[in-house]
């Protein structure tokens, strides 16, 4: 259930429920895609840095270790020991992106595991038979999410077969998936009790064609679903593209239900994706980036490369403003001295540092929508963006 706290504009302050918690949005849900966060962080670190959702993958939790697997192990939440929300991605996105030889028909798509090649088919049922399995608290639609450009032709046929698709997720025999009501689901093996009722959410899709962005969603609208969801983009489409597309969407997106940006994105993306209704947010970027010694700021153009010489004798934290465990503690000349080794620790170091940069954004956020200054945030962060280089 979502619950409106307070809006300014159409920038909104909220609430999602689920079985494992209460949702505070905007949200920026930490990625976990094989139930951990690439940086060796495991779901202590989590809570360290103020993580609200943790955000798993349907596609390679089913390749490895097996979904079934993890459902003996009592589901997600005992297997990786996070007692918070978890969203689970159905997996359409990275059978498109990493499935190199892929048939897609009616009844589902056949392809070849990116791990050991074997065939796999997946269906809409085995989806969510799949996120079940893996016990999460919110279960995204099956959906083909298309590339852009591509062809008006194949974008109108694509979006007719994903609503389809959502349908059949919605109607799952046990009615777990059903639109409306409350009940339990039997739990997963060596789980204490049944599990409340996961949350699905639709998907919108259309690539860059607004009309038929629009069609789509008023289309899965109509469905009721708990959630929607706006997929498809930060796939190939320009800034300006994304946040035209946010837009005219968002106005057909039911104002009783929580809002979500698949797969994007910065800072900036998510302040101005704020400002334009969005809810929940997700991206591999601020992960990524750690690794590679990109470190997010609230100065200094917004981010530095801790890998730059310049940095080699700085005893002063990543940012003095960041109250994250490793700005506490160490300087950005031992953080380089780290990758500059190749040590292990400066990964994890990073990752954790840029984990908590983003949900302390979010923080940010939720303070600026309750005192009614987000204008004067969103301001501040894209003068900071802007100033890079």
């Amino acid at each position: 259930m979502y619950k409106l706290i307070t809006q300014q504009n159409k920038a909104r302050r909220g609430e999602f429920t689920t079985a494992h918690g209460v949702i505070q949005t905007p949200v920026f849900m930490n990625v976990a895609t094989q139930a951990a966060i690439k940086g060796a962080l495991s779901s202590v670190d989590l809570k360290e840095i103020g993580c609200q959702v943790a955000l798993a993958n349907t596609y390679h939790l089913h390749i490895r270790p097996g979904d079934e697997l993890i459902r003996d192990q009592g589901g997600l939440h005992k297997f990786m020991a996070w007692d918070g929300p978890i969203l689970t991605d159905s997996g359409g996105f990275q059978i498109f992106s990493l499935a190199k030889l892929r048939k897609i028909t009616e009844e589902g798509v056949s392809f070849n595991s990116h791990v050991d090649g074997r065939k796999i088919f997946m269906s809409p049922e085995d989806s969510i038979h799949i996120q079940k399995n893996l016990g999460s608290d919110i279960m995204m639609a099956f959906d083909e999410c298309i590339e852009i450009p591509s062809p008006r032709e194949y974008v109108e046929k694509s979006c007719d077969r994903t609503y389809r698709w959502l349908v059949r997720c919605a109607e799952q025999g046990d009615g777990s998936c059903a639109p409306r009501g409350g009940g339990t689901v039997p739990a997963p093996r060596g789980a204490e009790e049944p599990s409340p009722r996961p949350a699905l959410f639709g998907i919108n899709q259309g690539a860059a064609y607004p009309d038929l962005r629009i069609a789509h969603m008023k289309r899965i609208a109509e469905l009721d679903l708990p959630g929607y969801a706006i997929g498809g983009l930060a796939v190939g489409e320009t800034t300006e593209q994304m946040y035209d597309i946010i837009e005219i969407v968002e106005e057909h997106m039911p104002e009783d239900k929580p809002r979500y940006l698949m797969g994007v994105g910065t800072p900036q993306n998510i302040v101005e994706a704020v400002a334009r209704g969005i809810d929940f947010f997700d991206c591999v970027m601020p992960a990524r980036n750690g690794r590679h010694g990109r470190l997010y700021t609230w100065s200094d153009g917004g981010s530095i490369n801790i890998n730059n010489e310049r940095y080699k004798d700085d005893d002063r934290p990543v940012d003095s403003e960041c109250k994250c465990p490793v700005c506490n503690k160490f300087s950005r000349a031992y953080i380089r001295h780290l990758f500059i080794a190749g040590e292990m620790l400066a990964m994890r170091f990073a990752v954790m540092h840029n984990l908590y940069f983003y949900n302390t954004l979010m923080s940010k956020i939720h303070k600026a929508l309750e005192n009614n200054t987000f204008n004067e945030l969103r301001r501040d962060i894209n003068v900071i963006c802007e100033s890079a280089g």
